[in-house]
């Protein structure tokens, strides 16, 4: 069947529009991208202070900041990983051997300078992990700092003091008005407790019968069948009720007057 010059000259169109997307494709290919990696602030209680999970950087002569202090993180595996979550949920078992039960989305950084290897972008989560998850003893180069102004005390590489610091602003304004801190919770606790672990992520006091009022009518959590004993009278014990998302409460804790 013969052709019609107006068909022969829709497939020389057709036929350019291919040839014209595979040398985009070509020249795509060869624009150099980006290091991609993933780090986790992962956040504990520990010693009643709240505590993020180091570890320290590899001296070699190609790794950048060797013998510093990091966040645990790393580069996106492609063959791995499915996306930035599946890649943040394999570094954290990687440094604590757990499964957060809360992990989020922090933000992302990137510029030519952050990392001495060229440009970069790290896409940046914060975990939340009970102390009792965590109590097992961690290598030489893996450990536990505590919290200060928002920061810790060794200087980190990359730029982890700012990814730090805002995963701390972002936790701190989120306690405000969530559930957020009955995931640094055991799986059994008391309402005395878990006020104290809200205490210490705001870094203020919280008024107990106002608390106390406002966890239960949330219906956060459910009594168990049993009672902590000690020197005081018994205290009655409990544990999530809504395990997997977090509540979120209609106003915020207000400071003391």
């Amino acid at each position: 069947m013969l052709l019609s010059s107006l068909q022969l000259k829709g497939f020389r169109n057709v036929a350019k529009q291919i040839q014209a997307n595979s040398r985009a494709r070509a020249e795509l290919l060869d624009v150099p991208r980006p290091l991609t990696t993933v780090d986790v602030v992962i956040f504990s209680i520990r010693d009643h202070r709240l505590h993020v999970l180091l570890v320290q950087r590899r001296a070699g002569a190609d790794e950048p900041f060797p013998g510093v202090w990091a966040l645990p993180g790393g580069i996106v595996d492609i063959i791995r990983d499915k996306d930035l979550e599946a890649c943040a949920v394999r570094k954290l078992k990687a440094k604590t051997g757990m499964v957060s039960p809360y992990l989020e989305q922090l933000g992302s950084w990137g510029s030519a300078q952050r990392d001495p290897r060229g440009w970069s972008a790290t896409h940046a989560y914060f975990a939340l992990m009970s102390a009792v998850a965590t109590t097992g003893s961690p290598a030489t180069d893996v450990q536990w700092f505590p919290i200060n102004a928002g920061g810790v005390k060794p200087e980190l590489a990359f730029d982890h003091g700012d990814i730090l610091a805002a995963a701390v602003q972002r936790l701190r304004s989120k306690v405000e008005y969530t559930s957020l801190p009955a995931y640094l919770m055991p799986e059994e606790f008391t309402l005395p407790d878990l006020q104290r672990v809200y205490e210490i992520v705001l870094d203020r006091p919280l008024e107990k019968s106002a608390f106390r009022t406002r966890i239960l009518a949330a219906d956060l959590v459910e009594p168990v069948a049993g009672m902590r004993r000690g020197p005081n009278r018994p205290a009655q014990l409990y544990r999530l009720k809504k395990a997997r998302f977090p509540v979120y409460f209609a106003r915020t804790f207000n400071p003391p007057e």
